[in-house]
């Protein structure tokens, strides 16, 4: 259950225990000096192996005291504690971080900043090995305690990440047109009953009933609320190389598209239309052909694909979209679901998000698009793979490339057609 302030200050009145850790922040000149983002790692990653828990920064520990951060220096703490979660944990956190103040000894309100970290559906490992929260301190994790937390998370697991309620979010939190959408007219029940038929929500450990993060990806205003980098970043660049010019400018259009999934995908295919290039040429009967660079029907499942399949889990990881003069590149959070490979992709389906997809499934194509015979944004035929690859390479002569970056991404390249070389 999130505290509330009242709440909160009482809890800090009585000092650090297994949900609760102080932490003074402190500066030399512009420089933080503390904590590390190594200290701050450990602490939210006990929090996340264990039943979860807050940080507050500028409150010192011993005495309880709220001393506060400047200011001018919040936003450096904030990024201080953005990079702990993603750059020093495995798997990284996405905890809700929140400015706000709270009364010292003498009643004034000072700036803090608090950290609230849901009990994980993982095991986080940080600097200091795999942590967990006894009392007000954090210890290493058992051997034997840990090869069953990580039995116990597997198995929680088994509940799809899409499916699970989003801790920080309310029905409030939906947009009415846009769960409307999937649920008719209700037929007499709860709207939240009616969600949770769909996934779109459920009850969380609390009791409390929650979008799920299917829910809010399909119907929140602006996912980014609650996951940062649920958007497309999509940049078109001159040449084909990314290589900054003094001179010439090497981004000819960018963009951060948002919005729930459906909108994203339209916008995407819009971003990728604006910047191609088509060619005109005679026809065989002498009428007029257009050559463009991308075959839009396949990108408007390579986008999709990306979109519906990304793992959302990953903190700091968003679907990135890159135009050149040669190709597009879409950059895909999270490794192939189960045992799948970039050479049997064209052979198997696996969804990772299966409410994800069966919401996508009931979305009409937006006007506008170009998807071929497709009336819904998804279908469940597994047809997509098979689409980008065959069109893609009848149009440029090229077949597109999926390739493992790391242990991180999918990478997808589509080849552009070369249309001024064409009779």
């Amino acid at each position: 259950m999130r505290l509330s302030h009242a709440e909160l200050l009482k809890k800090i009145r009585l000092g650090e225990d297994s949900y609760l850790e102080l932490k003074e922040v402190r500066f030399a000149g512009d420089k933080l000096r503390g904590p590390s983002q190594d200290d701050l790692a450990d602490e939210l990653a006990a929090f996340a192996n264990s039943a979860g828990g807050v940080l507050v920064l500028g409150v010192e520990d011993k005495s309880r005291a709220v001393v506060g951060i400047e200011l001018d220096k919040l936003d450096a703490v904030e990024a201080l504690v953005r990079q702990a979660c993603e750059d020093a944990i495995k798997q990284p956190l996405a905890p809700l971080i929140e400015r706000l103040t709270l009364p010292d000894a003498q009643g004034v309100e000072q700036p803090v900043i608090r950290v609230d970290v849901p009990r994980s559906l993982f095991v986080h490992q940080s600097p200091g090995g795999y942590l967990h929260r006894v009392g007000s301190s954090k210890r290493p994790i058992a051997p034997d305690q840990l090869a069953r937390l990580f039995q116990q998370r597997s198995q929680s697991r088994l509940i799809r990440f899409d499916e699970t309620p989003v801790p920080t979010a309310t029905f409030a939190d939906l947009d009415e047109v846009l769960w409307r959408r999937f649920t008719g007219d209700l037929e007499g029940e709860p709207a939240e009953t009616v969600l949770s038929k769909l996934a779109m929500g459920g009850i969380d450990e609390e009791g409390v009933w929650r979008p799920s993060v299917a829910g809010v990806l399909m119907a929140a205003p602006d996912p980014r609320v609650f996951f940062s980098t649920a958007y497309i970043q999509a940049v078109a660049y001159a040449g084909t190389e990314i290589a900054p010019s003094q001179h010439d400018p090497y981004q000819l259009d960018a963009a951060d598209i948002f919005g729930p999934l459906d909108r994203q995908i339209a916008d995407a295919c819009h971003f990728v239309r604006r910047n191609m290039r088509t060619w005109a040429r005679k026809g065989p009967a002498g009428g007029r052909a257009d050559t463009p660079q991308y075959d839009l029907v396949a990108v408007f499942e390579a986008i999709t694909n990306a979109v519906a399949h990304r793992d959302y889990s990953l903190s700091g990881s968003k679907v990135r979209l890159r135009m050149f003069e040669n190709r597009l590149e879409i950059y895909t959070p999270g490794m192939l679901a189960n045992t799948m490979t970039p050479e049997t992709l064209r052979y198997r389906q696996v969804a990772r998000n299966e409410v994800i997809a069966s919401l996508l499934a009931r979305c009409p194509v937006p006007p506008g698009l170009e998807a071929g015979r497709r009336s819904r944004i998804m279908d469940k035929r597994g047809e997509g793979v098979p689409i980008i690859l065959r069109e893609s390479l009848l149009l440029s002569g090229v077949s597109p490339v999926f390739r493992l970056i790391g242990d991180s991404e999918l990478l997808l390249t589509i080849y552009a057609a070369n249309g001024e070389s064409k009779s």
